[in-house]
């Protein structure tokens, strides 16, 4: 688990990568926030790394359009 810096910090990243995303998509809420844990998990937990793999994510997250 994460301390609690380290929490709110990816709680701050997907909040931003996710800002024009509707509550209601949440496969691609999940996929993106799935996307940041794994490269949390892995080490990387600057906030600019966070919200780039996020917003790489978010470009490959399942719509409901797609």
């Amino acid at each position: 688990m994460f301390d609690p810096a380290t929490t709110a910090i990816l709680r701050a990243v997907l909040d931003e990568v996710c800002e024009s995303v509707s509550q209601a998509e949440t496969g691609a809420r999940t996929h993106v926030a799935s996307k940041i844990l794994e490269a949390a998990t892995r080490g990387d937990t600057s906030p600019e790394q966070l919200k780039q793999v996020g917003r790489q994510a978010l470009s490959q997250a399942p719509t409901m359009w797609r």
